[in-house]
């Protein structure tokens, strides 16, 4: 929830606090009140993060990205187990046939998503949006990622069987390289 302090017939303090007291969303106090103490009353209202005006867009997009990945992190997940896959978003590790893969954030961040949401074809711009936090920025980024993960986790990256590229279309990871899913 992105919230003003300053609201028009009600406190962004008081509404603040009644979320708060309901539900455990994360909350990003946008205001033009950015003194210590108006940060640090925001805060203790209940707000996660706080931003004063004037503002980037770029750190406002940055600072929700980082609240959602750590409501993400919070959250108790269950380990994912699929075909030879085996992830742990608790623990942010993965293993391949039992083998534990080493990664980076960005890519297990990718395989973490891929794998939430097997056999499903998900476009580039869709995969820089949900795992970047990114909107019409490079998608060259995602090719790149994806090239570095198949070498990670694929017999043979240059045939890949589990992460598969649709031309013009996007992504499908499929954990147990049925190959019939492409057709």
């Amino acid at each position: 929830m992105v919230l003003d302090r300053m609201l028009p017939g009600v406190s962004g303090d008081e509404l603040c606090r009644q979320v708060r007291a309901a539900s455990d969303v994360p909350i990003l106090m946008l205001t033009a009140l950015g003194a210590v103490e108006d940060r640090i009353a925001g805060l203790e209202h209940g707000a996660d993060d706080y931003l004063a005006k004037p503002f980037s867009m770029r750190e406002l997009q940055l600072r929700v990205a980082a609240l959602l990945r750590r409501r993400r992190a919070a959250d108790p997940v269950a380990v994912i187990s699929a075909g030879r896959f085996r992830i742990d978003p608790a623990r942010r590790r993965a293993w391949v046939d039992g083998r534990e893969v080493g990664m980076t954030t960005r890519e297990y961040d990718l395989l973490l998503h891929l794998a939430r949401h097997a056999g499903e074809l998900i476009p580039r711009d869709a995969l820089l949006r949900e795992v970047w936090g990114w909107a019409g920025s490079d998608a060259s980024t995602v090719t790149v990622h994806v090239r570095r993960l198949r070498e990670k986790i694929e017999p043979d990256p240059a045939i890949p069987v589990y992460l598969r590229t649709e031309w013009g279309r996007g992504y499908r990871f499929t954990p147990d390289g049925d190959a019939s899913a492409w057709t």
